[in-house]
């Protein structure tokens, strides 16, 4: 792992073209060299770090280069690591997530020769509505079309239970996160809509934009007790969107004895933490992965292209996981998602949040 010590460094290179490395169709600049860095919830995030990750190693492998990857522990990580990685001689840089944007609008800024990208952020710090720097690649995600469909399954499996409560905890309110919480409840909602239903949602305001948060994505006390809140409050599908604070909302739900499940965010939670597979009815997928490799491939081909990629049902960047096989749903459920997904897609169904990229 590259230290987080600051190496000053000035403009970076820009890759030649026409390289000899043949790999994923084609050949590769020369000295293309792929690198990363985490935010603050590390690698081990089983979440959106981890998924990044596993997208430049896959498209590292297939190009036969090596990726330099670079783990941050905490906000003061992010400026040195950045500096780090350019003096390493990274040629396409992937950011990990929303917090990183100003620190990867400095180094886009201060090496105009460097191919960047961006996850779950437009790297547009003074809302103008454009990237702040021409070398940057936002990977965005229109989240809230996956998360509806989760919040429709959610209120669906706990009407079915007699219980009718659903609640949703925030690791910080940013955009990233707040894009789950605003379609679960939406979808909540509309589960009421077509079934007469009375499922209450707990945690989260749409309308107002505030909710129940635990202050950091970090699995500690502080999120164990803001899950416990709403487990506290009879709810019985608990929905954390945080990366690592799923692991506090599980410790909450086995140590009060809790029937409750929990709904994962980003990667499949079942397959990435088998520790709580047993709990995970399913997850709302957001494809990084996918998106990561795509972007890796094209920069190593010179098909570098700075329009925002953005993850949607009908592209398959956001979307559903399987049902876990352990919990019975109710009868029709799976068509019932069907149809909402295609009328989502096709447009007569509109599903939109405040933080919709």
């Amino acid at each position: 792992m590259i230290g987080a010590a600051a190496l000053l460094a000035g403009c970076g290179a820009a890759p030649e073209s026409n390289g000899s490395t043949a790999a994923a169709g084609g050949d590769i600049v020369e000295g293309f060299t792929p690198c990363i860095i985490s935010d603050d919830g590390g690698w081990n995030d089983r979440s959106f770090n981890q998924s990044a990750k596993e997208g430049i190693d896959k498209a590292a492998s297939e190009l036969g280069v090596k990726a330099i990857e670079v783990e941050s522990s905490s906000a003061n990580d992010y400026a040195p690591n950045l500096e780090n990685l350019v003096a390493e001689g990274c040629t396409f840089i992937v950011a990990v997530g929303f917090k990183l944007s100003a620190d990867t609008v400095a180094s886009a800024t201060a090496n105009p020769n460097l191919q960047y990208a961006i996850i779950d952020d437009r790297a547009d710090t003074d809302n103008n509505g454009e990237t702040d720097a021409p070398n940057i690649k936002p990977l965005l995600f229109d989240t809230v079309q996956a998360a509806y469909l989760g919040g429709y399954a959610a209120a669906a499996y706990s009407a079915e239970n007699g219980v009718n409560k659903v609640g949703t905890v925030g690791g910080i309110p940013i955009p990233p996160v707040t894009i789950f919480m605003d379609g679960f409840v939406d979808g909540v909602k509309k589960y009421d809509e077509d079934k007469g239903g009375n499922v209450q949602t707990f945690g989260w305001d749409v309308a107002a934009q505030n909710g129940s948060f635990t202050g950091g994505f970090a699995a500690n006390d502080a999120a164990k007790q803001a899950a416990q809140g709403l487990l506290d409050q009879g709810v019985d599908v608990l929905l954390p969107v945080g990366g690592p604070i799923y692991s506090s909302a599980a410790d909450a739900i086995r140590d009060s004895g809790s029937k409750s499940v929990m709904l994962g965010v980003d990667s499949d939670l079942a397959k990435a933490d088998p520790n709580v597979s047993d709990l995970v009815l399913t997850s709302i997928l957001k494809r990084i992965d996918t998106a990561v490799y795509d972007a890796v491939t094209q920069a190593a081909k010179g098909e570098f292209d700075v329009t925002p990629y953005v993850g949607t049902l009908e592209n398959d960047g956001v979307g559903l996981a399987d049902f876990n096989s352990k919990f019975t749903l109710p009868a029709g459920l799976t068509d019932e998602l069907s149809a909402l997904r295609e009328q989502i897609v096709s447009g007569s169904l509109e599903v939109t949040s405040p933080s919709s990229p």
